[in-house]
């Protein structure tokens, strides 16, 4: 399942991540994942665990599943 929403300029993607519980890991998530280039916006969601961002372009998938991946967690997918 993908879910990618192109407006004007942006694509909106929102990714499945395991293993966050708190504030602190959807921080860890969104910082890492903040530093690829193109992105604009990232959101996390410790209580779903879904990470939706926005960039300017579709993003590598294995770009994300690295920057999640030095946060600490698991990216399992894609909504």
């Amino acid at each position: 399942m993908t879910s990618q929403t192109e407006t004007q300029g942006s694509v909106t993607t929102v990714y499945k991540v395991s293993g966050m519980s708190c504030g602190h890991c959807e921080g860890a998530v969104s910082g890492e994942i903040s530093e690829l280039a193109g992105v604009s916006s990232v959101a996390a969601v410790a209580s779903s665990g879904e990470v939706t961002v926005v960039s300017a372009a579709p993003l590598d998938e294995a770009a994300v599943r690295a920057a999640v991946d030095e946060a600490g967690f698991e990216l399992t997918g894609t909504l």
